[in-house]
Order: C-alpha cells, then sequence, then structure tokens
C-alpha cells in the first residue's frame, strides 16, 4: 500500500491551523543517513551427483540508507546519544499517544534496508497534535520486516485525571490491504489438500507427465521431475498468484471505537512511561474482504508501549523498554531490558 506525501501533508495542514511555516519547523531536524556491513559469511555446499562439485552461496553485505524529518520533544528519560541523527535510532515514546509538550509534533522517515540479502522498506510517518482535551493523529506505517503496512487516523477526547494519567475515548479510521483474505482456499479439496496442479494449469503453466516435463506460460522448462515441480515451481506459483490476486482487491476502509491511556512519572533515578490502545468494536461493512469475513465477527486489536527504569544507588541501574502490537491478527514488537553497574 502506498499514501502519498500530498495525503500527509493536506492532513498537516489542516491541523496547524494556520501557524506560521516557520513555527512548524522550529526545533525539526531533516536527517538522510546510509549505513552498511558484512552480512553472514560465506557458505560452501557440497554435492556428490556425477562427481563431487561445489556451491558458495554469497550474501552481499548489509546497508541501511534513511531519509527523515522529525519534531519530537524528548521525555525526560531519552538523552540524544548521538551529535547527529543516523537513521538508526530507535525511540520506543514515538508511539506514545501523547507528548512531551502539548501542540504539534510529527516524523517522515523512510529506510531502505538489505539484510541478509533480503531486501525491503519501512516507513513510519505520523502528525499528531495534543491538546488538554483532544488528540487528533494521522499514520502512516510499513514496517516490510514484518509484512505490515496501513493507513490510521484516530480522533479522541481525553480526560486529564491528574497530571500524570490520561484517559482517551474516540474514533479510528485504518486504511490497509484486506488481511486474512487467502486466495488459496479457493482451491481447497474436501479433505483440505491444495489442488495445486489444476491452479498451476489455469497460471498457464503445462505439464508432459509421460516425458516428465513442466513448463512454465512463456514456455520455458522449469523442471524434469515431480520432486523439483512439486518442491521448487510450485510453491513460486501459488506466492505468485496469491500476491495477484491480493493486488487485485481495493484497500478496506475500517470504521473503530478507540479507547486508551497514557501514564508518565519522571524522577532522575526512576521513570515510567506507560501506554495503550484498544479497539474492540469495527463497524462491519459486510464486504466480501471485510476482516469480519474472515474472522466471523468482532475482534479486538491492541497497542502499548512500556519505558521503565530505576537507579537503585549510585552504581546499579535497571531499565525494560519495549512495544507490542497485534492489528488483525498480525503481530510486530520489540524490547530490550538490562542492567548497568558503575564500577567507581
Amino acid at each position: 500500500m502506498r499514501i502519498t506525501l500530498s495525503i500527509l501533508l493536506l492532513f498537516f495542514t489542516v491541523q496547524v491551523n494556520g501557524q506560521a511555516l516557520q513555527d512548524i519547523f522550529k526545533y525539526s531536524t531533516f536527517y538522510a543517513a546510509a549505513n552498511g556491513g558484512t552480512s553472514i559469511s560465506d557458505v560452501t555446499s557440497y554435492s556428490v551427483n556425477g562427481g563431487l562439485s561445489s556451491y558458495v552461496a554469497v550474501t552481499p553485505f548489509d546497508y541501511s540508507v534513511s531519509v527523515g524529518i522529525r519534531k519530537i520533544a524528548r521525555f525526560g528519560y531519552e538523552n540524544k546519544a548521538n551529535v547527529f541523527y543516523d537513521g538508526t535510532e530507535i525511540s520506543w515514546s514515538d508511539a506514545a499517544n501523547v507528548s512531551k509538550r502539548e501542540g504539534l509534533e510529527y516524523l517522515f522517515e523512510v529506510d531502505y534496508n538489505r539484510q541478509q540479502g533480503r531486501v525491503f522498506t519501512d516507513q513510519h510517518h505520523f502528525i499528531r497534535m495534543v491538546k488538554p482535551n483532544f488528540i487528533i493523529k494521522g499514520e502512516y506505517m510499513q514496517d516490510g520486516f514484518v509484512d505490515i503496512s496501513y493507513f490510521e487516523t484516530t480522533q479522541r477526547l481525553r480526560l486529564a485525571v491528574n497530571k500524570k494519567f490520561s484517559l482517551n475515548l474516540g474514533l479510528a479510521q485504518r486504511l490497509a490491504e484486506p488481511y486474512g483474505y487467502d486466495p488459496l482456499e479457493d482451491w481447497l479439496l474436501s479433505n483440505g489438500n491444495l489442488h495445486y496442479t489444476q491452479l498451476a494449469i489455469q497460471e498457464g503453466y503445462s505439464i508432459d507427465v509421460a516425458n516428465q516435463v513442466y513448463m512454465d506460460p512463456e514456455g520455458n522448462i522449469v523442471a524434469n521431475s515431480v520432486e523439483v515441480w512439486e518442491e521448487v515451481v510450485i510453491p513460486e506459483a501459488l506466492a505468485d498468484y496469491s500476491t495477484r490476486k491480493k493486488g487485485d482487491v481495493s484497500m478496506i476502509l475500517e470504521n473503530s471505537v478507540v479507547l486508551g491511556f497514557d501514564f508518565y512519572h519522571y524522577k532522575k533515578d526512576k521513570w515510567l512511561h506507560a501506554w495503550c490502545n484498544v479497539l474492540p468494536y469495527h463497524y462491519d461493512s459486510e464486504g466480501e474482504f471485510s476482516y469480519h469475513s474472515f474472522n466471523e465477527g468482532q475482534w479486538v486489536d491492541y497497542s502499548g508501549g512500556l519505558i521503565a527504569g530505576c537507579k537503585l544507588n549510585k552504581h546499579l541501574g535497571l531499565f525494560l523498554e519495549g512495544t507490542y502490537n497485534k492489528y488483525w491478527n498480525r503481530e510486530w514488537y520489540g524490547f530490550k531490558l538490562g542492567l548497568n553497574y558503575v564500577v567507581l
């Protein structure tokens, strides 16, 4: 799913309420960086068919290219670790509902990555306006590594219980591919097996059973045995078919109720920052590719984060940080924990 920058900029323009351009970009940071390093070592494979032979699998070097602009106030527990932004920073607090200061904040970042020979793209763009009584946010997330992407807007009423704790309730609109849709289900037999041969023939593959010749839609021979046909060609054919069928379906718009909380406490020797979002109800549009169809009714999506740390004494400190997300039964998360002991 591709969300154009113009859509986000339109949302940005609506939310700033006439702020001067200079104020919008004041204290923001634009960054562009490239990072690289050695990937896994080359692997040599041996074969004894028709004599000893070897094959060296070479994995190209890993790299990441990052371009972005951000304007997000740091919380008390956050220190700017480097003189420059290099695109490798992980700031768990970016996912929180509220910010350190009220007003407008934003992040636009695109990362192109190659890891162990696999190339993928990550994007994270958001704009949020936080006020004492409401929160408005527009966000686009694409994580190529876990294969999730969606565009989400939320409008929430905010109730500040005290200076540290607040509740929020509102509506969320999400635009995404039809998660839950499996094109291969139409090819399942009554015994649960997949009628993959007929599917491949429909996709243009042809089979000469007598001569054990299997050809692709262009007429090229792709296998000379059943083993190669089933273990190599069929998986590729099924993957291509699924990708094409999913691409033929328009993105699905879901309207949901969202509620959450935010808690922030900070002192120099201990801090706790926690937030949570729950989407317990989703309007059923009764569309063919609505997630309701694949889930047989309502479901619960949620996300949250926790950042905690304490300095037990002048020597020992502990920390725990992480986020967890579950949308459409797809999970992605990250965490880190540990201790520091300073020898004086």
